[in-house]
């Protein structure tokens, strides 16, 4: 579980860096806010995530598995919510980088 925990760690580190790169509305300022925000996105996924899927199924299965992208934004909010000096600014930016994210942590 532990070595589990260090690799989404790991790749959300890089996604993070990578949407930070990409979209001017993505501020990250410095590696703390960059490791916290990874690690707060790494629990969340992995404990947060699949309580709320199971939590809006009936949703999940109505919009055919869209509202998981939704999910995915709100997990995203949460680590920006929880790290200091890290903000996302736009729905669009937002969207952006949660595809960046899935993206990057699909490939990793």
């Amino acid at each position: 579980m532990a070595l589990f925990f260090v690799l989404a760690w790991a790749a959300n580190i890089v996604a993070l860096a990578v949407a930070d790169w990409l979209f001017s509305g993505v501020s990250i300022d410095g590696w703390g806010p960059l490791l916290i925000g990874a690690a707060v996105l790494a629990i969340a996924n992995t404990i947060v995530k699949p309580i709320l899927t199971l939590l809006t199924l009936p949703l999940v299965i109505i919009t055919l598995g869209l509202f998981l992208f939704v999910i995915n934004v709100a997990m995203l909010a949460l680590a920006e919510w929880i790290a200091p000096d890290f903000s996302i600014d736009g729905f669009w930016t937002y969207i952006g980088a949660t595809i960046v994210v899935w993206f990057v942590n699909y490939v990793l």
